[in-house]
C-alpha cells in the first residue's frame, strides 16, 4: 500500500500510502521545535547516564562521575539531623529519669521525641491517641498495674510484660479458676466483683462470692480487692477494666485467666528513645508522683484526736492512685 502515495491537494502534503475505507494518513513533518526538544532530551539523558547512577548491574548500578546517590543523600541528611539533636540526646542520656520532670525544657523535648517514637512503635496496640482497646491498656487514665511514675513506666518499657525469654520482665500470673472452682462458684465470684466495683448491689450470690474471694483471691488482689502493685494485680473496685467488667467477660477472665504480653524494648530501641517514650506516656495525664516523693509529701503533721490518740493521716492521692492496667 505504500506505493499508493500521492500529494493531498488541499494541504499539499504527501500521504503515507495507507488507506482504509476512504480514509488516508498524511505524512506531515514533525514541528521543528518538537524535534529540537526531542534531541535535547536525548543529549540530557546521555549526560545524565555519565553523571548519575543509571545503568543497572548485577548487584548495584553504575555510580556516575559525580558519585551521588539517593541513599547517600538520605544518609547525609540523617547524619545532619542527628548532629542537630546530639546536644539534647546527650542531655537526656545524662539526666536521671526521675529528675526529668523537674527540667521543663528538657522534659518538653523528651515528650516531643517520645510522641514521634510512639507513633512508630506503639500505636499498633495502644492506638493513635493512646486510649487502647479491649486487651490493650488506656495510657491516658491514672490506673496503673505496674506503676505510673516516670521511672516505673521506663522500667516497663525496658523489660516488657511476660516476655518468656527475658528474666527481668514484668510478670504476674492469674490461675485459671475453671480448673479449680465449679461454674456456680465462679458465678458467685462474678457477682461479688460486680458488687465491689459498684456495678451491682449486694445479694446472696455476692455474699457467697465474698467467702470464695477471701479464700482464693485476696492473696493477690488484697482483702478489699484494691490490688497489690508489687504483685502486678489489678484493682477491682473501680470502673476501669482491661478486658471488660460485664458479667460475661468477668466469667471468662476468672475461668480461663488472662496473660497479655507487651514486648520489651531494650533490645529494639536505644536508651534515650525509651526515656523519651516514658516521658511522653507520663505526660498523657495519668502519670503518678514517684513513690519516694509521695512518701515525703504525704507526711504532714497530724493533729491529735480527742483523748490524746493521733488522728489518722489523710490519704494522699499520689500514694493511693488506682493500679489496674499498665
Amino acid at each position: 500500500m505504500a506505493k499508493n502515495k500521492r500529494i493531498d491537494a488541499p494541504t499539499g502534503t504527501s500521504t503515507v500510502g495507507h488507506e482504509w475505507d476512504g480514509i488516508e494518513e498524511l505524512d506531515t513533518p514533525l514541528p521543528r521545535w518538537w524535534l529540537l526538544t526531542f534531541y535535547v532530551c536525548i543529549l540530557i539523558s546521555v549526560v545524565y547516564v555519565f553523571l548519575f547512577p543509571a545503568i543497572p548491574l548485577a548487584n548495584s548500578a553504575t555510580r556516575g562521575f559525580l558519585g551521588w546517590s539517593s541513599h547517600g543523600q538520605f544518609e547525609a541528611e540523617m547524619a545532619a539531623a542527628a548532629a542537630r539533636r546530639a546536644p539534647v540526646a546527650k542531655a537526656l542520656a545524662d539526666i536521671p529519669i526521675e529528675s526529668l520532670p523537674a527540667n521543663p525544657q528538657l522534659m518538653a523535648a523528651a515528650i516531643e521525641g517520645g510522641r514521634a517514637a510512639f507513633k512508630v512503635h506503639c500505636v499498633q496496640c495502644h492506638g493513635s491517641g493512646a486510649a487502647g482497646s479491649k486487651g490493650y491498656p488506656n495510657l491516658n487514665d491514672d490506673d496503673w498495674l505496674w506503676g505510673g511514675d516516670i521511672a516505673s513506666i521506663q522500667t516497663t518499657l525496658i523489660h516488657g510484660i511476660r516476655n518468656p525469654e527475658h528474666d527481668e520482665t514484668r510478670a504476674s500470673a492469674m490461675p485459671a479458676f475453671g480448673e479449680i472452682l465449679q461454674p456456680a462458684e465462679i458465678n458467685s465470684l462474678v457477682a461479688y466483683v460486680q458488687t465491689i466495683s459498684g456495678q451491682a448491689k449486694p445479694n446472696a450470690a455476692s455474699a457467697r462470692g465474698a467467702a470464695l474471694f477471701a479464700a482464693n483471691c485476696v492473696v493477690c488482689h488484697g482483702p478489699q480487692g484494691a490490688g497489690i502493685r508489687e504483685l502486678g494485680s489489678p484493682k477491682l473496685t473501680d470502673g476501669i477494666w482491661l478486658y471488660g467488667g460485664d458479667a460475661a467477660t468477668l466469667r471468662r477472665t476468672i475461668t480461663y485467666s488472662r496473660a497479655g504480653v507487651m514486648p520489651r524494648w531494650n533490645n529494639r530501641l536505644d536508651p534515650v528513645t525509651i526515656k523519651m517514650l516514658a516521658a511522653y506516656v507520663y505526660s498523657l495525664g495519668g502519670g503518678e508522683v514517684a513513690p519516694q516523693v509521695a512518701a515525703t509529701v504525704a507526711a504532714p503533721a497530724t493533729p491529735a484526736a480527742p483523748g490524746g490518740a493521733p488522728a489518722a493521716a489523710p490519704a494522699d492521692a499520689a500514694t493511693v492512685a488506682p493500679n489496674v492496667q499498665p
